[in-house]
């Protein structure tokens, strides 16, 4: 089950002291949401994933915005709810990650395009 998508929202990575505090709850959510009623995935598959980041996701001490491995994290955890919640380990089953960022040039554009290529994999 071939899965192509644009999930809408701001990405956060952990939880915020300064901000939008209730930001990781809300891209969590929206993740959730945008995704629970799409195919489960039960076998191994390749994730890409490109985040949408807004300029306030690149301040002057990240210049480079938000590190794509705490990204990753809250995404795939948000995915473990929904699209691999059916699959043994559940995002276990990822033999292959592409991620990407980028920066969009406002709130409305911000996301994640997300792509899951099912796979044979022989053991």
């Amino acid at each position: 089950m071939y899965i192509n998508l644009k999930i809408s929202g701001i990405p956060y990575t952990r939880d915020k002291v300064r901000g939008n505090p209730l930001g990781t709850k809300q891209w969590t959510e929206a993740v959730i949401q945008q995704t629970k009623d799409l195919p489960k995935i039960k076998e191994a598959c390749i994730l890409k994933v490109t985040f949408l980041l807004p300029p306030d996701k690149y301040p002057n001490d990240l210049p480079y915005g938000s590190d794509l491995d705490n990204l990753l994290k809250r995404f795939q955890d948000a995915l473990n709810e929904t699209i691999f919640s059916e699959a043994k380990g559940k995002d276990s089953c990822i033999v292959s990650l592409t991620a990407t960022k980028v920066k969009v040039n406002s709130t409305a554009e911000a996301g994640a395009l997300l792509e899951i290529i099912p796979i044979s994999v022989s053991t």
